[in-house]
Order: structure tokens, then C-alpha cells, then sequence
């Protein structure tokens, strides 16, 4: 700039002067808050997504430790009819002449199996006496009450009820009295 342009600038007022300069300063404090707000805008997409994750890798962890529980299953359930046949073996062999050698190996192979089972985590339901509860039982059959005490209560049962830690596996097929 020459010497004629400065005094002619420093001459003019304030709203006379070049605006270029006052534009340049507006347009990088916009920016800078622009910017701003999209750092914040990321910052909390990230967090959100990040959230997310955590939320997702716990209910994995949870789903898999409740697979790990009940993975055996399909085995215990297959065991369920040795089981039934071991009890229907001592019943029969009650009425033998000599069973105590039969007996004994049988019943030994019966708690040695159920044992195993129950370590496992298989537990029996108890029904004979209960009350009928849908939830872990299925009434094959309906016979009157002898007395009013035994309206609605388990009077027989048929097949044994097992769970799995909370999970009902089979149902108990008892006979109620009504």
C-alpha cells in the first residue's frame, strides 16, 4: 500500500473501513464453533455406540452362561428313561426269592447314575401329596376324592418330574384327585 492509501484509511471511520478483515475474523470464530458442535455431536455418537457395545457384549456373556448351564440337556433327558427303568427293576425285583445280590448291584448302578445326575445340576420334583401346579406338573388322569383334604392334591404318580437348575426339563405325569 502506498503512503496516500494508509492516511485515506486512517482517515475513514470506523463503518468506512475495509470489511474484509472484520468477515475473515467472523468466519473463522463460525467455523471454530462449527466445529465445536461436531466434536460434541461425535464425542456423544461414540460414547452412544461404545454404550451399545457394552450393553451387547454383557447380554452375550449372560446368553452363553445360561447355555453352559443347560448344554447337557438333550443327555439328561436321554438318562430320564434309565432312570424310570432302574426304579421299575427295584419294584420288580421285590417279589424275587433271593434278590439281595440283584438289589444290591441295581441299587448301587441307580445311585451311582443319579448321583452323577445330580451333580450335574438335575433335581426331582416331589409331587405325591402336593398341590396340582401346572407349572411343573401334567395331570394324565382326574379321580374323585376319598375327602375334601384331597381335592386338587397329587394322589399318584406316574412318571417323575425333573429340572434342570430352574428349568423344567420334563413334567411330572401325576393323577389328581377332584
Amino acid at each position: 500500500m502506498t503512503e496516500e492509501n494508509i492516511d485515506n484509511e486512517q482517515n475513514l471511520s470506523e463503518e468506512e473501513k475495509p470489511v474484509t478483515d472484520i468477515n475473515n475474523e467472523n468466519t473463522s470464530v463460525s467455523e471454530a464453533e462449527q466445529l465445536k458442535k461436531q466434536l460434541t455431536e461425535l464425542n456423544d455418537k461414540y460414547l452412544r455406540l461404545y454404550s451399545e457395545f457394552d450393553n451387547y457384549r454383557k447380554r452375550t456373556i449372560k446368553e452363553k452362561s445360561e447355555l453352559i448351564k443347560t448344554a447337557s440337556e438333550d443327555v439328561l433327558k436321554a438318562v430320564l428313561p434309565i432312570i424310570d427303568d432302574f426304579e421299575r427293576a427295584i419294584k420288580a425285583n421285590e417279589s424275587v426269592i433271593d434278590p439281595n445280590p440283584i438289589k444290591e448291584g441295581i441299587l448301587l448302578i441307580y445311585n451311582k447314575l443319579k448321583g452323577n445326575v445330580q451333580l450335574k445340576g438335575l433335581t426331582a420334583l416331589d409331587s405325591i401329596g402336593e398341590d396340582f401346579n401346572a407349572d411343573t406338573m401334567e395331570a394324565i388322569t382326574h379321580v374323585p376324592a376319598t375327602d375334601e383334604k384331597q381335592k386338587g392334591k397329587v394322589i399318584d404318580e406316574i412318571e417323575k418330574g425333573y429340572k434342570l437348575g430352574d428349568k423344567v426339563i420334563r413334567y411330572a405325569k401325576v393323577v389328581v384327585a377332584i
